[in-house]
């Protein structure tokens, strides 16, 4: 997934569902300069983790 993609994502009312190597996830937040997101598991926010953002795929 591209940068604007994702920030797109970020600011849609909507859900748009998104997956991390086929896991569902949620994005948290991303980090523009390294094209690095925070994400979480759907449903789970607890556990979160900072990913390339090539990894993300919307499904």
């Amino acid at each position: 997934m591209d940068l604007e993609r994702v920030k797109e994502i970020l600011a849609a009312e909507a859900e748009i569902p998104v997956h991390f190597h086929g896991v569902p996830v949620w994005i948290e937040s991303i980090d523009q300069t390294s094209s690095m997101a925070v994400i979480s598991a759907r449903g789970s926010h607890e556990e979160k983790q900072l990913v390339s953002i090539d990894g993300l795929a919307e499904e």
